[in-house]
């Protein structure tokens, strides 16, 4: 029987108990202990196994394991160091990606409460026969509720900040060993902080506790922390000099987060799904960690999920769709012309070469729109391509689902835009049920030389025309009064666009992009199209009295409308 896909499962201990498919990431443990630091600092865009690999490692050197968890898996064969590591340590794992709020109070109640809980684990601490009884009594600090609010811990300001170091503390004297300490999402913190407008209060608070718990922590073992950025060590690591950072560039541990080509191969051959090779590399392939080609795991695990469901399921936006994409939006909205010939250049297949800052501060991710490019990057929205030089990286849009992603929060901006200009967006609408070729082609070609556009040769004819089709639809949406309609089936086939006016004229427009740039001929050609398949057959059945006709072409930034 087939092995369960893992839909959203980050704790490894559920993949052997509830008999999950897992891909064997088991040796990232051998790996850390040979080349890893004192301090790990990990950073991958999101849904690229960060948080399972930290659940596999608590799993492995936390005291009291299930050693049956790894039966099988590569690390096993590993005795040696099974025997020297495996269930040895005290293990304190907190993920901060719920430490969020409203205001800097919510949000410290909410680091209260995460460092709270994992201290409730140790319960054995309030009575260890190791501890003194001051020390006790610290540990009971640690999980003390309030008596005013109903569920939430009641820790000082003081005790919250040295909370990691006191419990390693506590720990280590417990059972006579140091401590591991694992941090997830280390920096949303201060990503929701930055977005809520108090950002330099929770920047200080998380300082203050990374720095008392990594720094000259003599009940530390070692510590992994994940994340999505790589926080100025200046703004957040101050003095720390035994943090070892791995980035997305960097050659190790390079195999450990996302899934490799022959990994994805293995899991559709388990499968039975072999004939879908091809569109999962073209979709959700494409990110280049170090110098290895890795797929982003949630969106294979999903489309695998959907393939069995359906053969014939096409694929879908499954990690742009996990998380807001503001970023791109904001960017897209800074962007000149110059920046905007930029994007054009990527969504085509192409890539530029941007000089890249992979140490930011919050408070300079929107200084610059260098600094966006820099974002981007390192929250998997463009990936590597090719080698650098020094801190110049050639980049490109991974794939395809990422170029779809950019495609609509550039059509969303642009609607966004034009609808900031009413009366020349009326004038534009009342054209088309006017007859008024020459002004919709005079304000459509003025909108589109504002816009982004798809050109490359490489790029389906189709992809093109929906791109444009879609930033047409954007613009007449503007009219509440119509009904309109996209793709609506018709006669003999479907119309790309079709309206019904409140003054019952019915309008028929049918777009093609222009490979040879000749948008005479492909005008042309849609009108025929719209005449042969009998297109104006559903607006005559709903009772349109009047029927107008639009062949409209595109080609790069240029277009032209002609009048049926």
């Amino acid at each position: 029987m087939r092995k369960k896909l893992p839909i959203g499962i980050e704790s490894f201990e559920d993949f052997s108990k509830e008999n999950f498919y897992y891909i064997d990431k088991t040796m990232f443990i051998a790996d850390l202990l040979h080349n890893g630091g004192k301090v790990n600092l990990f950073t991958r865009p999101r849904r690229f196994g960060k948080s399972l690999n930290l659940s596999m490692l608590k799993a492995f050197f936390e005291v009291g394991t299930d050693k049956t968890l790894f039966d099988g898996l590569a690390i096993s064969e590993q005795t040696e160091l099974c025997e020297k590591y495996m269930g040895k340590f005290p293990v304190i794992s907190i993920s901060l990606k719920s430490v969020e709020g409203p205001d800097y109070p919510a949000a410290c109640a909410a680091l209260r409460s995460v460092i709270g809980m994992e201290a409730l684990r140790f319960r054995f601490l309030a009575d260890s026969s190791r501890l003194s009884g001051e020390e006790r009594r610290l540990y009971l600090q640690l999980i003390e509720v309030s008596k005013t609010q109903d569920n939430l811990f009641a820790m000082q300001d003081a005790v919250l900040l040295t909370s990691l170091k006191t419990l390693a503390q506590l720990l280590s004297k417990h059972y006579g060993n140091q401590v591991i300490l694992f941090i997830d999402e280390y920096d949303v913190p201060l990503d929701k902080a930055f977005q809520e407008g108090y950002y330099h209060e929770m920047l200080s608070c998380i300082r203050s506790l990374l720095n008392n718990a990594l720094k000259t922590n003599e009940y530390l073992y070692f510590a992994v922390l994940t994340g999505c950025l790589r926080i100025s060590r200046e703004s957040i690591f101050t003095g720390l000099n035994n943090l070892n950072v791995m980035t997305i560039t960097d050659a190790y541990f390079n195999e450990a987060f996302g899934f490799t080509e022959s990994e994805v191969e293995k899991l559709l051959t388990d499968y039975g799904l072999e004939d879908a090779r091809e569109t999962m590399r073209d979709w959700y392939n494409g990110y280049q960690f170090g110098n290895t080609s890795i797929y982003c795991p949630w969106d294979v695990i999903k489309y695998t999920q959907a393939l069995l469901k359906d053969p014939h399921a096409e694929p879908e936006n499954y990690w742009a769709n996990t998380s807001g994409n503001a970023m791109i939006r904001r960017f897209i909205g800074k962007a000149n012309r110059q920046t905007r010939s930029e994007i054009e250049r990527l969504i085509d297949g192409n890539s530029i070469t941007k000089s890249i800052n992979q140490e930011l501060t919050y408070s300079e991710l929107d200084s610059s729109i260098d600094n966006l490019w820099s974002v981007l990057f390192t929250t998997g929205y463009l990936t590597q391509k090719g080698p650098k030089f020094g801190k110049t990286y050639p980049l490109a849009i991974p794939n395809r689902e990422i170029r779809e992603l950019f495609i609509t929060q550039i059509q969303e901006w642009f609607k966004e835009e034009t609808r900031a200009e009413p009366e020349k967006l009326e004038r534009f609408c009342t054209a088309f049920p006017n007859g008024d070729a020459s002004r919709i082609e005079e304000l459509l070609n003025a909108y589109l030389w504002k816009s982004i556009s798809i050109r490359d040769t490489a790029v389906k004819k189709e992809m093109k025309e929906n791109f444009f089709h879609g930033i047409l639809l954007g613009l007449l949406q503007y009219e509440n009064n119509w009904e309109i309609e996209s793709n609506a089936e018709s006669g003999e086939g479907y119309s790309d666009i079709s309206i019904k006016t409140e003054n019952r004229i019915g309008v028929i427009i049918e777009i093609k992009y222009a490979e040879d740039g000749d948008l005479e001929s492909s005008c042309q050609e849609a009108l025929r199209q719209i005449k042969e398949k009998r297109y104006d057959a559903a607006l005559l059945k709903d009772g349109m009295k009047k029927i107008i006709t639009y062949g409209i072409a595109f080609y790069k930034k240029y277009c032209k409308v002609i009048l049926g």
